[in-house]
């Protein structure tokens, strides 16, 4: 174990100084962190093993950070804030999320059509494309200080499209499993999903945000902290491996919740604070997520990438671009949202691997589709990656948001 320790934390000091090569030429840290991640994982150099992947020690620590890096998302949840968005952030949220599933959907079930596919396969493919992965984005919101409309609008957007993914995949996910096998997650689990990460973050934020209203220094704030996501997150560990062991929890929506609710209850002024003390952590648990992202991606597979692939891409962007376009014109939203806030929401791979390896799980007693997924995604999670943190930059550039 420490042998793998110290290979992991190596790694992450590679990937952190290729995060700083590429901020010398004026690109987001985190494709450094991706090329460090893909280059030193067991697909290429090998210097971060398969078995460092699959230890549950490492998998402990990034459910951690997963907790850890929701707190970002959480102190942007504040009551008033949100009820200045309302239901333009709901509608837009919908718009982009379900406009994805059905644009994705619609061009695979035409081309399955053709290639006597069945096109109930279709709708896995808008499954997996809906969702968006929050660490690339919010790494860029970090690294960059984005503020403005279009930062305003992504941060409490994550969280709901996280929701709306959960239940549109899972929908997706039991629809199959009836189609091809008796096992399923039962329709009735998608509520618990959603609902059990949230009341676990609440529970232990509440008494967190009681402690931080007290004018503590900085080192007794970082130690309360630190030790409310801890708990946060061995309770969903907890939960989730001896009562729910059949799925598998949200941790970054437990930091979210948890973050969402001592935020609420403290002042803008020692939100502020909280931050300010809480941010090396926060950077350091971005870097180690996305190197955890890059670190499965096999770059041979770009090699095999083909018309599955591509329209995969395509689609998926084109549904999330025009969907946030269409969603931020009706609700009247700030023209820069309106145009530049799909460019920002197309980071997906991390989410879109964990939602192929339980598809594929679910098909597989019909290893030809499973083929068909796996082949499409795991290329498309490599190519899509890296454009699609060039074009959220962009996305923030052309909105003026980067200071």
């Amino acid at each position: 174990m420490i042998e793998y320790l110290l290979r992991w934390m190596l790694v992450l000091a590679f990937a952190f100084v290729a995060g700083k090569l590429m901020a010398k030429i004026k690109m987001p840290s985190i494709l450094g962190w991706l090329i460090a991640g893909m280059a030193l994982g067991p697909h290429a150099v090998g210097l971060m093993p398969q078995a460092v992947l699959d230890a549950g020690w490492y998998k402990t620590i990034i459910m951690w950070m997963q907790c850890a890096f929701g707190v970002m998302l959480g102190t942007e949840l504040l009551w008033k804030k949100l009820r200045s968005y309302g239901k333009a952030l709901v509608v837009t949220t919908l718009t982009q999320s379900l406009g994805t599933f059905l644009l994705t959907s619609l061009a695979f079930g035409i081309i399955f059509s053709w290639t006597k596919v069945p096109i109930s396969l279709a709708f896995v493919f808008g499954g997996i494309a809906l969702a968006t992965a929050p660490a690339p984005a919010l790494s860029i919101v970090n690294e960059f200080h984005t503020k403005g409309p279009v930062t305003d609008t992504l941060l409490p957007m994550t969280v709901l499209d996280d929701v709306v993914g959960i239940v549109v995949f899972f929908t997706v996910n039991s629809l199959m499993a009836r189609q091809v096998s008796e096992g399923s997650i039962s329709l009735f689990m998608i509520p618990v999903m959603i609902l059990l990460p949230i009341i676990i973050g609440v529970a232990v934020g509440l008494p967190t945000g009681m402690l931080l209203k007290k004018h503590l220094g900085k080192a007794a704030t970082l130690a309360v902290l630190l030790g409310g996501i801890t708990v946060t997150m061995l309770t969903g560990w907890l939960l989730n491996t001896f009562l729910l062991s059949g799925i598998t929890l949200n941790y970054m929506l437990m930091g979210v919740s948890f973050a969402a609710a001592f935020a609420n209850l403290v002042s803008p002024e020692r939100l502020e604070e909280i931050s300010n003390v809480f941010s090396p952590v926060l950077s350091i648990s971005l870097l180690a997520a996305i190197v955890d992202l890059g670190a499965p991606l096999n770059y041979h597979l770009i090699l095999g990438a083909g018309l599955y692939t591509f329209l995969y891409i395509l689609s998926r962007a084109l549904g999330k671009y025009f969907g946030a376009m269409f969603g931020a014109k009706i609700t009247k939203m700030p023209n820069p949202v309106k145009k530049y806030l799909g460019l920002t929401l197309l980071p997906h791979s991390g989410v879109s691997l964990v939602f192929t390896g339980i598809i594929c799980s679910t098909l597989a007693s019909a290893p030809q589709f499973v083929q068909i997924i796996q082949g499409t995604i795991a290329a498309a999670s490599i190519l899509n990656e890296f454009i699609a943190v060039i074009a959220a930059k962009k996305g923030f550039e052309l909105a003026g948001e980067i200071q």
